[in-house]
Formats: C-alpha cells, structure tokens, sequence
C-alpha cells in the first residue's frame, strides 16, 4: 500500500468537476498519493505539489478528448502514471497497458491500480522497443516529457496498429520536433502529423500536444 503521511494536497480547481465528473473523489486519491508517496519516491518533485491539477492532472485529463470508445492505449514510459494513470481513470471504457522499465515506479503504478480499483489497466515494466508481443496491437500510444519526437517514434510506431495514432504532450518545441519529422527517415510511414492544442476551457494554458496517425497500409492496398 501507498505511504500515508501528512501532506498538504491542493484543493482542485472549481472548474475541474466539469472535466473530471464523478471520477473526481478518484483523482483526488490519486493527487493526495502523488504528493505524498510520489514525493517521497522521487516520482516527482516537491515543488510541483503545489501544481499537481494544473499542471499535471488537468493537462493529462484533456487528452481524453482526443481518444475513441473503446480504444486500446500504450503509455509509454508511464513514470508516475502521467498521463496513463488519468486516462484509465477517467475513461474506464479504455484498455490502458502502462510501460516503464524502472521498478520502483511499475511498484507505484501497480499500487495505484489495486488502491483506485482500475480494473481497465495493466503495468507492464518494459522498455517500449522490447515489448515484441505488442507491436501493432493499439489504437493509440500517449507520451509525456519522454524524448524528443524523432527519437519517440523508433519507440512507439511499431506498437500501433495500421491508421494508430501517437499523441504526444508536447511544450514550445513542438512545431519544430514536427517539421523535423516530416522529412526524417520515418516519414513514408506517417499518414499525418499536427499540432493540437486541447482543453482551453478546463486549463490554462491549454494543452499542446502532437497527433501523429500511423499509415494505414490494408487501406492503401485495399485489403481488410
């Protein structure tokens, strides 16, 4: 079980009921666990405790906008489970697998899925290139402060199946990490490649992330 100390959690946003809905009690466990055994862990550090929703949970919960019914997910590199974590909890429709290789986080994560009750997720420590038994297998693959976009894709585009996408939170660098994908070595295998920004009515700033969608190859023969 999660550490219980006292700490002091910040209280969520007013407009966070509107986002998060009845999974809200949820998410405050969840931030009342990041600030206390995350902290002490190391999965994050004290001075974001005070813009855990903000910056953290709210930024995360956004990208459920940007995600189909039923759609299978990869979190890559999941860390303390931002934004896997969110998405399993507030989209209990979702079949979430979270990856990461370090062991005292996939412990965390792990506790957090027996403590919230989320039937919907499975953790998996691993590094996302060595999971073989996974390529192709999802709708979507979500990463946040993993590595620049180039890099990402050597890791990620072999977990989506054929017309998948990537949705990778991003910050000011966006546009540039983009244009470099464009006309790098895995460009014949993007069917499309955007900046979107989510969520302007829930968090200020609103969200920047890159949308990437995988070449479907089935459509483009005709087969399928």
């Amino acid at each position: 079980m999660v550490e219980q100390t006292a700490v002091t959690v910040p209280a969520p946003p007013p407009g966070a009921l509107d986002l998060l809905g009845d999974q809200l009690p949820v998410m405050v466990r969840y931030a009342e666990a990041l600030a206390d055994a995350g902290v002490l862990r190391g999965l994050i550090g004290p001075r974001e405790v005070p813009r855990l929703w903000d910056r953290h949970l709210l930024n995360c919960a956004v990208l459920t906008l940007a995600i189909e019914p039923g759609e299978r997910v990869a979190d890559v590199g999941s860390g303390a489970g931002l934004p896997g974590l969110v998405l399993a909890i507030l989209r209990r429709d979702l079949d979430v697998v979270l990856l990461e290789p370090l062991l005292r986080r996939t412990v965390f994560l792990q506790e957090m899925v027996d403590e919230l009750g989320l039937s919907n997720v499975t953790v998996r420590r691993a590094r996302a290139e060595e999971c073989r038994d996974l390529r192709g297998s999802f709708d979507v693959v979500t990463a946040r402060a993993v590595a620049p976009l180039p890099r990402l894709l050597d890791c990620t585009l072999p977990l989506l199946r054929g017309g998948g996408r990537l949705l990778a939170l991003k910050g000011a660098s966006a546009a540039d990490e983009v244009a470099e994908v464009r006309s790098g070595p895995m460009a014949a295998v993007i069917a499309t490649v955007e900046v979107r920004t989510l969520g302007a009515q829930y968090v200020d700033p609103p969200t920047t992330m890159v949308e990437l969608h995988r070449v479907d190859v089935s459509r483009e023969t005709g087969r399928g």
